[in-house]
Formats: C-alpha cells, sequence, structure tokens
C-alpha cells in the first residue's frame, strides 16, 4: 500500500511539472510570437468563442475560450460523417452495459483494453480518412476536453476523500432526505460534482447496515449528481457556458420552479420507498446495538482546498489572459493556470491529510482510475456523434435538429442528446439554433437579452433539458459513474447501465419530465 501511495505521489508531483513546464514554454512561445509579428501597442483581435467547446461532463464548467472546435483551416467534418460512424461510441456503451454481467471478472481486468479497443476502432480510420483534420478534433478533445476534465475529476476526488465524518449516523428515512435535500442545495454552489463527492460516502456509511440500498445511491445520483446543479452557473456546465454567453449569472433562478417541482417529487418517492424498505427490513441501526458517537469532521482544511477548486474554476471562465497553442491545439492561458491550481489542491490535500483519514473513509484509487480509462474511450469515439450534431442542418441528423421549433422540442431533444452525450456542445447547438431562430443578423450581445426576456420559455428548455437528462444514465454526467463506482466498492451493488436507465430512469425520472412538459413547456 506505501508502495503504491508512493507512486501515486510521484505521478502527480510528475504531472504536475510537465504541465507548468507546458504552460511556461507555451507563454514564452506565444510572447516571442507576439513581438515578432506585431508592432508594439497593436491590440490583439479577440477571438470568437461562440462555438467554444467545454469540458464533456465536468461539473467545474471550465470554459476554453480561446479555442473553437473548428479553427481556421478545419474543415467541418460532421457535414460529411454518416451515422454509422457513430458506431464505435455505440460499442463502447455496449461494452459498458453488457460485459460486467456477461464476463464480470474478464471486465475488471480488462477494462482499460476494452476502451483503448473502441477508441482505436474509432481513430485509425478516422484518421487515414481525414488526416490533419481527424488528427486536430482527437488533439483536441483530449488537450482541451479530456485532461482538464479528469484533472478536475481527480482533484474533487482527492480533496473530498480527505473529509472524513465521524460518529454514528443512523440512516433512517429521514436523515436520509435530509441528506439528499443539503446535497441538492450545495450542488448548485460548488457544482454536482464537488456535492456528490463531498456526500456520498458519508451517505453510505450512514445506511451500511441497510439491506437495500441500490435505490438510495441511484436517487442520490437523481438529486445531487444533476437535478441539484440546476440554480446556478457553478451548477453544470451548460449552464456556465450560457453565463460566458451572456445569460445573467442569477437568470437560471427563473428554473427554480422546475427544479423544486422535479426534486420535490423525487423526494417525495425516495421517502416512501425508503419507509417501506425501512419498515420491511427490521434491522438494528447502529446507536440501538450500543453507545451513540458524537458526529464530527475531521480533515476540515480540505474545505479550503475544496474552496481553492471552486475558486480556480469561475476564476478560468471570467477573466481572459489570452491563448496559447499546444500541438496545434488553442487553449485560454487562464485554462492552463486552473489545471495546475487544481493539481496544486489535490497534492496539498494529499500531504496536509492524515492518511489515517482516508483509510477510515475507505478511499481508493480505483474510482478514479477507472473513470479515467473509460472516459479517455468515451471522449474519442464520441467525436463523430458531436461533429454531426454541429453540423446541424448540413449534417446526418438535421432531420432532428430541423425539426426543434417549439419550447417542448427544445426541452426533450436537447435531454435526451444530453442523457448520452456532452450536455455542453449539445445546450450550445440549440442555443444558438434558438437565437439563429429568434434573432436573425444580430449579434450575441444583443440577441442573448433578448432570447432572456422575450422568449425566455425557450432558453428555460434548454437550460433544464441539459441539465435534468444528464440523470437519465450513468454516462450523462460526470458524477453519476463516480458514484456508482465509489458505491460498488463500498458493497453497494449497483444495476448495469441498462438495469439503471430500464428500472429506475424509465420508471421514475421520465414521468416526472413529462410532467414538467405539460406544467411548464
Amino acid at each position: 500500500m506505501k508502495i503504491v501511495r508512493k507512486r501515486t505521489t510521484v505521478f502527480q508531483l510528475l504531472l504536475l511539472i510537465f504541465l507548468l513546464t507546458v504552460f511556461f514554454v507555451n507563454i514564452a512561445a506565444a510572447t516571442q510570437s507576439e513581438h515578432a509579428e506585431k508592432p508594439v501597442g497593436h491590440v490583439s483581435e479577440q477571438v470568437d468563442d461562440s462555438a467554444v467547446h467545454k469540458d464533456p461532463h465536468d461539473n467545474s464548467t471550465p470554459h476554453d475560450k480561446a479555442d473553437t472546435h473548428h479553427g481556421a483551416g478545419h474543415a467541418n467534418i460532421g457535414e460529411f460523417l454518416p451515422l454509422w460512424s457513430c458506431i464505435p461510441f455505440l460499442g463502447i456503451l455496449l461494452s459498458i452495459a453488457l460485459f460486467p454481467l456477461i464476463l464480470p471478472d474478464f471486465w475488471h481486468h480488462h477494462f482499460g483494453k476494452i476502451s483503448a479497443f473502441w477508441a482505436a476502432t474509432l481513430g485509425i480510420p478516422f484518421v487515414i480518412i481525414f488526416k490533419g483534420d481527424a488528427l486536430y478534433e482527437i488533439m483536441h478533445i483530449i488537450f482541451a476536453d479530456y485532461i482538464p476534465f479528469i484533472i478536475l475529476l481527480w482533484s474533487l476526488y482527492t480533496v473530498s476523500g480527505g473529509i472524513l465524518l465521524r460518529g454514528t449516523l443512523r440512516g433512517t428515512p429521514i436523515v436520509n432526505v435530509i441528506i439528499l435535500i443539503i446535497g441538492t442545495l450545495l450542488a448548485s454552489w460548488m457544482g454536482t460534482t464537488g456535492a456528490a463527492m463531498l456526500l456520498i460516502r458519508p451517505f453510505l456509511r450512514a445506511n451500511n447496515y441497510r439491506k437495500n440500498r441500490t435505490f438510495m445511491v441511484v436517487f442520490f445520483i437523481f438529486l445531487v449528481a444533476n437535478v441539484g446543479g440546476s440554480l446556478t452557473p457553478l451548477g453544470d456546465p451548460p449552464l456556465f457556458l450560457g453565463f460566458l454567453h451572456g445569460v445573467s449569472f442569477f437568470w437560471t433562478f427563473k428554473i427554480l420552479p422546475h427544479m423544486l417541482m422535479v426534486a420535490i417529487i423525487l423526494l417525495v418517492i425516495y421517502f416512501l420507498l425508503d419507509t417501506y424498505h425501512y419498515r420491511k427490513e427490521g434491522v438494528s441501526a447502529p446507536e440501538e446495538e450500543g453507545v451513540k458517537e458524537p458526529l464530527k469532521l475531521e480533515g476540515i482544511h480540505n474545505f479550503l482546498f475544496l474552496g481553492g477548486i471552486i475558486g480556480a474554476v469561475l476564476m478560468s471562465g471570467i477573466v481572459d489572459w489570452g491563448e496559447v497553442k499546444t500541438l496545434g491545439i488553442h487553449r485560454a492561458i487562464q485554462d492552463w493556470v486552473r489545471d495546475i491550481l487544481l493539481i496544486v489542491m489535490g497534492i496539498l490535500s494529499l500531504v496536509t491529510t492524515r492518511i489515517q483519514i482516508r483509510d477510515d473513509n475507505d478511499f481508493t484509487w480505483f474510482p478514479i482510475i477507472e473513470v479515467a480509462y473509460l472516459f479517455i474511450g468515451i471522449f474519442i469515439t464520441m467525436i463523430p456523434c458531436l461533429l454531426i450534431l454541429k453540423a446541424g442542418s448540413q449534417g446526418a441528423l438535421a432531420f432532428l435538429t430541423n425539426g426543434v421549433t417549439q419550447p417542448v422540442h427544445y426541452f426533450w431533444v436537447t435531454g435526451g442528446l444530453s442523457s448520452f452525450l456532452d450536455n455542453a456542445p449539445t445546450y450550445l447547438t440549440f442555443f444558438n439554433s434558438a437565437l439563429g431562430a429568434f434573432y436573425p443578423g444580430m449579434t450575441e450581445a444583443q440577441a442573448v437579452p433578448l432570447l432572456m426576456t422575450e422568449n425566455a420559455i425557450y432558453l428555460k428548455a434548454i437550460s433544464a433539458g441539459a441539465v435534468f437528462f444528464g440523470a437519465c444514465s450513468y454516462i450523462g454526467n460526470a458524477p453519476n459513474f463516480m458514484v456508482r463506482s465509489i458505491s460498488e466498492e463500498a458493497g453497494t451493488p449497483m444495476p448495469s447501465f441498462f438495469g439503471y436507465i430500464i428500472k429506475y430512469s424509465l420508471v421514475f425520472l421520465i414521468p416526472v419530465f413529462v410532467l414538467v412538459t405539460f406544467v411548464f413547456f
């Protein structure tokens, strides 16, 4: 165990050194280029960020303002790609869904290789056929999306793992509902990933004496990891992306009635289910078996590092320090700074937190390793799907994008695609579609305020769909898979990929969303 910890620490330090090196080399190169090409005092051209691609499923909502998804010289490949180019993406989803059921041992030992196989299945022919354009897309999603995504998850996972709630916490229906409410409220201010990683372990420990825990974790995913992040741009990536494109910070509070309706219904359903199982099980709670231990937090200094993570993410979306280019991929300087700060926060947490706290917290590296291996494959195989979607009326999904005209269409199409694809570019696609439909020829600065007022119902539909529907599958939002992995490692059985959708999403979520449609859209 000590050897593993040492190797992990060395890896983290090397990663930090690499990022710092690349960062400063790029800064130097950018400065040299600026002095060589422009006279002193020349004002650099403002980069158009209307098509910025946000980190997939990343609840921190970092924003690569400097890098448009298709820069100059890069063709819109999505106009030429057929739908069957999404087969590798379907393949990795089916692998995630079926292998744990059919060949669990094989999957446990080889899931990284399976992910690499599907990535290669898409990547190799993609590069052979489209050459530089394809290589650009792959490098873009790795540098601008995947690396920031996994760094953020790693930092949140590491810091939250250093916060331990000791004492006897009885997982009764009332207590569990209170935890879910707290998590739902926190999610809008510290991101769904932050809230989920902070509360999932105490939630699991409070209920470790219960026999039926699967539904508890599923509703935790519904509420804390998704629905709760709908009130501020800090809560979920698409809302932050809207904020960067002119939507007021507190405008998202207009979704409060929608969020309250979904959250209250789900909480009531959860309470009824939990009460039924609690009475049926008849299991003695911890304090009934011995002396009740008072509740106390250890490792509370990690909240400072958690605040540092939130601050770094917020900083990356507000300031504009220019851009640098790495292997042809433009990235904002503030995004490099954000990533470095996130790694620093994680390393500081590791260095300053007693090992015993993490051991008592059942902290291991497997969940983050599993997410890192699987999502690199998901990100790469997702490329054709995102490019086709971005092509709009010129792509293979034109029949879908052209048919979106009413608020109900925006809600369900944005939501349906966000269940399996990156909800940030999906949000941006239909956000821009609405701007083009209602305010053609206007600049974004002119059109967005009008969209927020005159046609606010369309923006509400897009925003609610992108956030709410992330709960429909394990890959719909970053913390979903993390919560699942942590829960399974803690001994809580979780449904399969399709089991989650069929037994829970279709049964509980979809009827609620239908009700939201009738009431609001």
